[in-house]
């Protein structure tokens, strides 16, 4: 646990990335993005109260076709924060004739925030793709393609499997099954990197598949205080 190179195992011959929080923001949960997010916007709220609005914002993405495959990141933040701060106006925290302003600015530094973190892992994927297959596993919206091709990393990934797309959700495993078909390798042949403990590295490794785990700041003190012997303290250590 800690510093070791996962690809140090000669065995693996592929690998498995996850998305959101692995590739985008150096391992936290996209909540605390957010929630900086909407300081930016000078929206101020206790913890309950912001993490109610965040999951309210996530179950009405999947409730309803909300997001669009032609949707780039800019495009789902912007949806995603109008409807946090409208249920924020609901619960009194927020003048309705401020949500679309404010939800832009907050909008804006997420994208932002995003662009820098990917820009600073495509260096490390381009490296990867050279020397191995891989493929994207993510629970997403449906615009995922969309996404990493706005962000330009599109090219590193010879496959997509997006939860939306084929109706799995990690933590089944199911998911990183069909990452495994499509680069036709075994289970053991594939390093699965992710930055959820219940949802990438514990489903993946019960299929058999070798795990990196990029621990950031976790949605809770509870996922905070979880450790693993695969966790790595960044996606650069898989070029040490």
């Amino acid at each position: 646990m800690g510093n070791t190179n996962p690809l140090s195992d000669t065995e693996i011959k592929g690998i498995i990335f996850d998305y959101g929080g692995t590739i985008d923001t150096r391992g936290d949960h996209w909540s605390h993005v957010i929630r900086e997010g909407w300081r930016r916007a000078g929206v101020e709220a206790d913890d309950e109260t912001f993490r109610v609005c965040y999951v309210e914002g996530e179950r009405a993405l999947a409730r309803e076709r909300i997001i669009l495959p032609g949707d780039n990141f800019s495009a789902l933040m912007d949806k995603k924060l109008v409807i946090e701060f409208r249920h924020l106006a609901m619960m009194g925290g927020i003048d309705s004739d401020e949500i679309e302003a404010k939800a832009r600015v907050a909008a804006g530094y997420c994208y932002e925030y995003a662009h820098e973190c990917v820009a600073e892992a495509a260096e490390v994927l381009k490296r990867l793709a050279e020397r191995y297959p891989m493929v994207l596993v993510s629970n997403f919206y449906g615009n995922v393609d969309e996404v990493i091709r706005d962000f330009g990393i599109r090219k590193y990934f010879q496959g997509i499997i997006e939860s939306a797309v084929v109706g799995v959700r990690k933590p089944d495993a199911r998911i990183f099954r069909l990452g495994v078909v499509a680069l036709g390798l075994n289970p053991d042949e594939v390093l699965v990197v992710g930055d959820s403990l219940r949802k990438d590295i514990l489903p993946a490794r019960s299929i058999g598949c070798k795990t990196a785990w990029i621990k950031g700041r976790g949605w809770d003190e509870k996922e905070d205080a979880l450790t693993d012997e695969a966790q790595i303290p960044a996606l650069s250590t898989l070029l040490s």
